[in-house]
């Protein structure tokens, strides 16, 4: 059975995450291999808090362990007992796994992971995690040697972070954003269906360099709000003024669209607040196809004399538009 990560750092399910870290500090710099060399039961009491840190640093896995959806391990957690052997693999092997959006796993360490934990080991080695010589002479980042006999992938260099704000319209559209890395280098970035604010693309050896080669820059999207066009879902919605004689008499308008203007036609006696479908003129869905455009009509009633008398004269014709509310 995976051992509780909670238990392991000595935490409470309440800490926060400067409490994790700040216990995983103190492991680490107490059970260092490198520190204890002739202790071996130090060296696995490392890579389980290694692994515990691993797995509470990470609020989406914290998040699915506490809601019981895996393992302290960070596997899935069987019904009934049913299961692969430790780590996940077939009978039991413990070694590399792959990592979704890029790196491996290996004896509770993620490379190429967001939640690294080489930031804390070159605060208490100066220089461990990948950008010096490990403690005691081992090789940089302290994953050979150092760890039971057992060795690993050098680990990849960090990814990097970027932020990119895109149009109402592009996000729409999948129009390309050009991207201006650290290092001066500029990209096309293709948008994929269903972007939205918060979805994250990587973008594969654009991070930063490491003994096992660079990590990935990782891409959040933000889109913009527009002056008219307001999103719901897949669709796209949008208010639009119309004279009183378009809305009494019927016209075709010209309506705006995420691409281009489009002609559309409103039907005689229509009144504010009806809404008119334009079919696949909304954003493109994850699993294929669009969303439509919803457009809702206000009627635009001017303040002119010779209506005001025209109404005068009419008023009570048109009855009571209220009834079904019982009023």
């Amino acid at each position: 059975m995976a051992a509780d990560p909670y238990k392991t750092l000595g935490v409470g399910r309440d800490a926060s995450d400067a409490d994790v870290k700040k216990a995983y500090r103190k492991l680490a710099k107490e059970l260092h291999p490198d520190r204890n060399k002739d202790n071996p039961k130090a060296s696995e009491r490392f890579s389980a808090a290694t692994q515990a840190y691993d797995l509470l640093s990470d609020r989406d896995k914290r998040a699915r362990f506490d809601r019981g959806e895996i393992d302290g391990d960070g596997n899935p957690a069987a019904p009934f007992g049913f299961g692969g052997g430790a780590g996940g693999a077939p009978g039991g092997f413990s070694g590399f796994g792959g990592r979704p959006g890029g790196g491996f796993r290996s004896e509770g360490f993620e490379f190429g992971a967001d939640g690294d934990p080489s930031s804390i080991f070159d605060d208490l080695f100066g220089g461990l995690g990948g950008r010096g010589r490990a403690p005691g002479g081992g090789s940089a980042g302290g994953f050979t040697g150092g760890f039971g006999g057992r060795g690993g992938p050098a680990p990849r260099g960090a990814n990097s972070a970027y932020r990119l704000t895109v149009g109402f319209t592009d996000a729409a559209t999948l129009s390309p954003q050009r991207v201006r890395l650290a290092d001066g280098q500029t990209i096309d970035l293709k948008l994929q269906p269903g972007v939205e604010t918060g979805t994250q693309m990587r973008l594969g050896g654009k991070g930063e360099d490491g003994p096992g080669g660079r990590g990935d820059a990782v891409v959040t999207i933000d889109v913009a709000d527009h002056p008219f066009f307001r999103r719901d879902g897949d669709d796209v919605r949008l208010d639009l003024p119309v004279t009183l004689s378009e809305a009494v008499l019927g016209a075709k308008v010209r309506v705006p669209t995420v691409e281009n203007p489009v002609m559309l036609t409103v039907a005689p006696g229509s009144s504010s607040g009806r809404t008119l479908r334009l079919k696949g003129r909304g954003f493109h869905k994850k699993g294929g196809g669009r969303g439509d455009q919803l457009v809702t009509l206000e009627v635009q009633v001017p303040d002119d004399p010779a209506l005001r008398a025209f109404v005068e004269g009419w008023a009570g014709q048109e009855g009571n538009p209220r009834a079904s509310l019982g009023v």
